[in-house]
């Protein structure tokens, strides 16, 4: 877990709040090598989780062990986008709508740590919730890619550079390359340059890249490190990033969530309306529809744990936080769509008050033992 990030968070709060002035000179001159740079990084470690879940005996490897999380990842992004898009409409403000992708984000991170408080460690619904997140965040960066282009796009220019890139990482991968550092340094630089001259956002420059570095046929579990023997090079680059990685979301927290608290608006209420009503009901309807055609849940999930993993995917913050800053230039819509993404992690709380009245994870531990 990664407790740098909400530290960033809150300096970065506590900064604006006292001085907005200073707060915004430090943001703006950090922005562009924080969040078009060093959150490359950020998004290489999660092509990698992504990677490892689809190769043979992944946890994705297979239309019968996706369909059922891709699907509820589906419902999860649907639901509150469709919701963030009615309320937008309905309070006449047709220009919130671009932020509709906010509230589809789940961070993997602190849901994971907060399904672990209130369901348990060794929870059956936790597998699922990974394995949704993980649909999620693929999902995420096309639609990152898609829908926010990080300015005019060149699609003949990106193509290129990145077709080159993509060649680079293949030549490297057929002459056996066993060091991470050429696929980044050389075809994760070209990837970078083409992505930023594309028009595409270049934080995503590493994710055609990865898939081509070397890896172990191996799952050793969704979101689990990669063991200390490990030496090939995807273990690797994952031993060597995961230190810089916390830096870099200790810097976005710090650089993107400065927001005077007086900036709580109709994007913030949106936002959360959109996202902590959406993202269960969109996962327990759309799972149940599937399990419905005869797709399969996880043995013994419930359909009140299953909700309860919906609240606990409610948790937006660092993607939702991404997303924001992708959507909206700096302004009310930005300041108010950021503080929903922040206080997104109310999601934690609402998945607590869930499973104490739905009596499941640990307070159904808790009711067997009374």
């Amino acid at each position: 877990m990664n407790y740098l990030l909400p530290i960033g968070a809150i300096a970065g709060l506590l900064w604006a709040n006292l001085s907005l002035a200073s707060y915004d000179r430090f943001a703006d001159a950090a922005r562009f090598l924080v969040n078009d740079v060093g959150m490359v990084f950020f998004f290489a470690l999660a092509a990698k989780e992504v990677t490892e879940a689809t190769v043979p005996g992944g946890a994705l490897s297979s239309m019968r062990r996706a369909s059922m999380p891709v699907l509820a990842a589906c419902g999860g992004m649907l639901a509150p986008a469709a919701i963030f898009i009615a309320i937008a409409q309905a309070q006449g403000h047709p220009g919130l709508t671009r932020g509709w992708a906010i509230p589809c984000a789940t961070d993997i991170a602190f849901s994971y740590m907060a399904a672990q408080f209130v369901l348990g460690p060794k929870h059956r619904g936790i597998p699922f919730l990974l394995l949704l997140a993980i649909a999620d965040d693929a999902l995420g960066l096309v639609i990152l890619a898609v829908f926010y282009p990080a300015g005019d796009v060149r699609i003949v220019e990106f193509l290129a550079l990145v077709g080159i890139a993509i060649g680079i990482a293949f030549v490297l991968r057929r002459r056996r390359v066993l060091n991470f550092w050429p696929y980044i340094g050389a075809a994760g630089l070209i990837s970078w340059i083409g992505f930023w001259r594309g028009g595409i956002h270049p934080a995503l420059a590493l994710v055609p890249v990865i898939p081509f570095v070397p890896h172990c046929v191996r799952d050793p579990g969704l979101f689990v490190d990669a063991p200390e023997g490990e030496h090939d090079p995807l273990s690797e680059m994952e031993h060597w990033w995961k230190r810089p990685v916390q830096i870099v979301l200790f810097a976005f927290g710090l650089v993107n969530a400065g927001v005077p608290l007086g900036s709580i608006g109709i994007g913030t209420w949106t936002v959360l309306a959109a996202i902590l009503i959406g993202k269960p009901l969109g996962i327990v309807l759309f799972t149940l529809g599937g399990r419905a055609l005869g797709l399969r849940l996880p043995p013994n999930l419930t359909s009140r744990e299953l909700f309860v993993v919906g609240c606990v995917a409610a948790i937006g913050f660092t993607v939702a936080l991404f997303f924001a800053t992708a959507a909206f230039p700096t302004g009310p819509y930005l300041a108010q769509t950021k503080m929903g993404a922040l206080l997104s992690i109310s999601g934690g709380v609402m998945a607590l008050l869930a499973a104490a009245t739905l009596k499941v994870g640990r307070f159904q531990r808790a009711q067997r033992t009374t």
